[in-house]
């Protein structure tokens, strides 16, 4: 998507105008240079970035109601280079990043960017290091623009006629969804930390419903869930700092945990029959009780007419009864729903289209465009799940399977199986099939980048410190650059060495030292950019 800040021409007449303003002392300033840095840097904040993605979503989100072929995508980026290599593939491949976001994970700002080291996701990193990467990112995707542009720049300059694709220059700046975890505290510490991430350029913040300080990954056990009151406080807190900052437009993701949560931390106050606090407490498990049963300092309830003690943990959780879990879901996304969310996120045991739809269609029927956020999960094993589902859905159809081991499944041998390849066919179209029937707006993998790099370093590592060498990275990295026209081939220019030179240049004039020339290594490289 173009963005609408000024374009070149109205920077010229600006600087134009401002050389005429201050006279002689402004000699030295030449208005195209201004121009052409300006335009190379067009979003000068956080918020500016903030409200123009945050119009981008709204768009989006518009033209999926309209028809549920138009989901968006994004990946995870724990570092600003990462996010920056994406959306500069996505743009050589795809020729726009229309639909293509970026999304900030918790767990790998955990795992990769806090100073305690590695950390599991529970919310133990700095907060602020989750708005330093929205920022950090930021940076690089606007260098990444100012790369491009700068290259085009430089053929205007040779006499090619290029103003076109200057003036209609697409921008590498798209959405980031950036993860809040439970908020890193009380809700007005979820408001502060709310701010410093729109600030920073955040359009869209997601925000689960477990305690904050015992916060769990969502695909691991112990998850403990807050009532809907206290969620509810958080969702204004991160309201209120859109509307504060003027980001009228700001998006809202409401997680909930309850399909795998079985504990509560707090038992609400009911202060009238049937409201939110009464219907979360139905949901906690309760054993029915006399009173001579009753041990000193028990916690009791009334419910339908009986005395009954709820089930408390030796920590003193409680839990909730058996099978209540998709009844819960259900009720805190249409909660959130009426509370201000504007989409939906709800972490899901395996990757299941029919599953995930049969909750989706129960809460439209209170909520007929909602729409989801989906994890599509590293943390699933997804040759297993779709094999598993082609396996059923063969003997429902009474298909002959006995050449398979449904306890094996994960064997290689399967790869090119008929069964095989019809798992295959359904992880292919998963994004499309669940946008479709499941309301998925989004798609996202959460941790992509962090197993992408640690399967290319155990590839690189096994040969380079092995028989091949060197040329396990020249054929299997440098060679592979070259020839697929990845960007950062010329890593110099990557950096922003073109870019500085230039620079120096509108600075120094002919005095300025420069770092290309003929005794740059990076000449060997042709490679389209």
């Amino acid at each position: 998507m173009k963005n609408s800040q000024p374009n070149y021409v109205s920077a010229l007449e600006t600087v134009k105008n401002l050389k005429a303003k201050y006279g002689d002392a402004w000699g030295e300033i030449n208005p195209e240079y201004a121009a052409r840095m300006a335009t190379q840097n067009r979003f000068k904040t956080g918020l500016d970035i903030a409200k123009y993605t945050a119009a981008i979503m709204r768009k989006d989100m518009a033209a999926y109601d309209a028809d549920h072929a138009n989901y968006t995508q994004s990946l995870g980026a724990w570092h600003g280079f990462v996010a920056q290599q994406t959306m500069i593939a996505v743009k050589k491949h795809h020729k726009t990043t229309q639909g293509r976001y970026i999304y900030l994970s918790g767990w790998m700002v955990a795992a990769l960017r806090s100073e305690f080291g590695p950390l599991p996701d529970q919310s133990m990193h700095e907060k602020t290091s989750v708005s330093k990467l929205i920022s950090e990112i930021y940076d690089f995707l606007k260098q990444a623009d100012a790369t491009e542009l700068n290259d085009l720049f430089r053929r205007k300059a040779a006499g090619e006629n290029v103003q076109d694709l200057i003036d209609n220059f697409e921008t590498h700046v798209v959405p980031i969804i950036a993860d809040i975890d439970a908020g890193f505290g009380n809700e007005e510490a979820t408001y502060l930390l709310a701010k410093k991430m729109i600030e920073a350029g955040a359009c869209a913040l997601q925000i689960e419903n477990q305690v904050s300080d015992a916060k769990q990954c969502g695909h691991q056990d112990g998850k403990v869930t807050v009532p809907h009151e206290d969620f509810i406080a958080k969702l204004n807190a991160l309201r209120y700092a859109f509307l504060e900052l003027g980001v009228e437009d700001g998006i809202i993701v409401a997680r909930t945990d309850s399909e795998g949560a079985s504990l509560t931390q707090k038992l609400p106050v009911s202060m009238e029959p049937g409201d939110l606090a009464s219907q979360y407490l139905d949901f906690v498990d309760a054993e029915e009780v006399s009173i001579d049963e009753v041990n000193d300092n028990d916690v009791l309830l009334k419910r339908n007419g009986k005395l009954v003690r709820p089930v408390r943990l030796p920590n003193g959780l409680f839990s909730f009864r058996a099978g209540t879990n998709i009844d819960r879901v259900v009720l805190d996304c249409v909660v959130s729903l009426q509370n201000g969310a504007d989409l939906l996120w709800i972490e899901t045991p395996t990757p299941d289209v029919e599953a995930i739809a049969a909750m989706v269609n129960r809460i439209k029927k209170q909520a007929p465009n909602a729409k989801l956020c989906y994890n599509n999960s590293p943390s699933f094993n997804w040759t297993l799940n779709f094999r598993k589902q082609a396996y059923k859905r063969w003997e429902l159809a009474g298909r002959d399977l006995s050449e398979y081991d449904a306890n094996d499944l994960m064997n290689a041998k399967y790869d090119d199986s008929a069964l095989g390849m019809d798992a295959d066919q359904k992880i292919k179209t998963f994004q499309e099939d669940s946008a479709k029937v499941s309301g998925v707006f989004h798609h996202l993998i959460t941790l992509p980048t962090y197993h992408t790099t640690a399967l290319h370093m155990n590839d690189l590592s096994k040969g380079y410190f092995g028989e091949e060498g060197m040329l396990a990275y020249v054929g299997g990295v440098q060679r592979q650059e070259i020839r697929k026209g990845v960007s950062c081939v010329k890593h110099q220019r990557m950096a922003g060495s073109d870019v500085g030179d230039d620079h120096k240049g509108f600075f120094a004039g002919d005095k300025a030292l420069k770092a290309g020339g003929t005794k740059n290594t990076s000449g060997q490289f042709e490679v389209a950019h």
